[in-house]
């Protein structure tokens, strides 16, 4: 039996969302075949207090069409995965350790990087939390479009120009003919983030990486940007990547949920079985914190303790240190991703849910 309805989680995501094709989107990775594979990927940094184990044996895999959405606390390894993927931590201090990350049958991690140049922009995009700090704030909005299709289509400067200005118009900003001569600082921060977004699908990528896209926009532009990732993922029909801390996004947008904690894949499998048949006691966590509206005003419930740091993590399972349900055999051994039904898979030694 249902615990909630999906459009619970965050009341405004029952007005924004009625206008969507949320069918089409969702079932699109139903029987999607995998577009990008990524195996056993470890990454660590290598800082002065030590080595830091950001990211530990991870895999996914993405379908085609598929919207995975991607949760967890801050610094559970989110955005250094997704980094990975493309190839662009900075080395030094990181270093990807292990891992295959296979796209088009391609290990990504073996290419030389003017291949990966080629790749980047041109199949996988990017978008960065923060536009302000990824936009070049010496350069017009349009400037920077414009580069893109010079770069990977070899276009002339004044064609580069109008597919330029053809893409601010398609993601939907007023006036683009002025506002690609604009420098970041003229926009508001909904406008960057479109810059932002017109940038990254100016060449039509088969993979999207959208992390957490609307950081720091007020609710009304959140679900505005959503939106526009949505309609322009069913135009182009691409694979996206959706990093978020905010479980309502991707209970409206994702078909799969990955869940992680300390730089580990904790809990994974279709959005309906991870909102409603949760196995692991973190997944739990994160949705008990989150406000309901189809109940009587109550006090938020709250995880325990702070995630630990990465070099210095409890022995045994991970989250063993924050979890209501431990027992002796967490405190002394690591539990594997092991299967917990049809398409879904939870690292606990819970065999069975105790709540």
């Amino acid at each position: 039996m249902r615990e909630f309805g999906f459009w619970d989680l965050f009341g405004i995501w029952s007005l924004v969302s009625r206008d969507w094709d949320l069918e089409f989107i969702k079932g699109m990775g139903a029987l999607a075949s995998h577009l990008l594979e990524v195996r056993d990927l470890s990454v660590s940094f290598h800082l002065l207090e030590g080595i830091i184990p950001a990211v530990a044996k991870v895999d996914l895999v993405l379908g085609s069409g598929e919207i995975l959405g991607i949760v967890g606390e801050s610094a559970c390894g989110k955005s250094v995965t997704a980094r990975s993927i493309l190839r662009i931590i900075p080395s030094p201090p990181g270093s990807i350790d292990s891992g295959k990350v296979f796209f088009e049958g391609r290990d990504l991690l073996e290419l030389s990087e003017e291949k990966m140049q080629g790749i980047r922009g041109e199949k996988i995009s990017m978008i960065f939390q923060e536009p302000m700090t990824s936009l070049n704030p010496a350069f017009t909005v349009g400037d920077q479009i414009s580069e893109v299709f010079r770069f990977h289509r070899r276009l002339s400067k004044a064609d580069a120009w109008r597919k330029a200005v053809e893409e601010l118009r398609r993601v939907e900003i007023p006036d683009p003919e002025r506002r690609a001569r604009s420098y970041p600082h003229e926009l508001s921060g909904g406008m960057r983030q479109r810059a932002m977004i017109a940038i990254a699908l100016a060449c039509r990528p088969k993979i999207l990486i959208a992390d957490e896209p609307t950081t720091a926009l007020d609710v009304t532009i959140q679900a505005q940007i959503l939106k526009l990732i949505a309609d322009l993922q069913k135009e182009i029909g691409m694979s996206v990547i959706l990093i978020t801390h905010n479980l309502g996004v991707i209970a409206s947008m994702a078909q799969r949920v990955v869940v992680m904690y300390a730089g580990r894949v904790v809990e994974e499998g279709p959005v309906e079985i991870i909102f409603n048949d949760y196995r692991h006691p973190y997944t739990r966590g994160l949705l008990k914190s989150v406000p309901r509206l189809d109940l009587p005003q109550q006090d938020l419930q709250e995880i325990k303790g702070t995630v630990p740091r990465l070099n210095d993590l409890p022995e045994g399972c991970t989250f063993s240190n924050r979890c209501d349900f431990v027992m002796p055999v967490c405190q002394k051994e690591e539990p594997e991703l092991r299967p917990a039904g049809e398409r879904h898979f939870s690292r606990c030694w819970l065999e069975e849910r105790l709540w």
